[in-house]
């Protein structure tokens, strides 16, 4: 019999941006998900949407039947991220370098793939063969001010969802 446990999910999501593509969207290697950028530091976990949703239905009766009979079509996505800004405490102006997931997605049009790993590990672990994730090829709309007068200084990107994947696998390699 083995043991098993179950985990929160505070601390344990890791959230991966690649601008690259993977050669393999759907078994991304070690190495390109650790090359990516580890987004998980500065998304803001209380509007982060990144998840199948309910898919389209299609309810096409025949003529003898009374009732409909719903089916399932099109699937559906959704992912929204909102990033914290980072700033250079000497300047007060953007650090770029620890700014780089916002410098990534702020452009409208930018498409990149994310992969969200939510398991027992905790964020700040680096990807290792055999973990899964949620992979989605998305399109970014402009960055968008959160509507509050506190808190930190953050954007909300948008996100048009191309392709999704859940239980992504992710593979040893190159």
């Amino acid at each position: 019999m083995t043991t098993a446990a179950k985990s929160l999910a505070d601390g344990r999501q890791k959230f991966t941006i690649c601008t690259t593509p993977p050669a393999n969207p759907l078994a991304p290697t070690v190495t390109e998900l650790n090359a990516g950028l580890d987004a998980s530091p500065v998304i803001l976990a209380s509007d982060f949407a990144w998840s199948a949703t309910g898919s389209d239905s299609v309810q096409e009766r025949v003529l003898i039947d009374d009732t409909n009979a719903a089916s399932y079509g099109a699937s559906n996505w959704q992912a929204s991220i909102t990033l914290m800004r980072l700033f250079d405490t000497t300047t007060n102006q953007v650090d770029l370098t620890a700014d780089a997931a916002y410098q990534a997605v702020k452009t409208k049009g930018t498409e990149f793939w994310g992969y969200l790993r939510e398991n027992g590990k905790l964020a700040t672990t680096a990807w290792a063969s055999g973990d899964d994730a949620i992979g989605m090829r998305v399109v970014t709309d402009n960055p968008q001010r959160p509507q509050n007068d506190g808190g930190f200084i953050k954007r909300t990107i948008p996100l048009a969802v191309q392709e999704g994947h859940d239980d992504v696998a992710v593979v040893t390699g190159s």
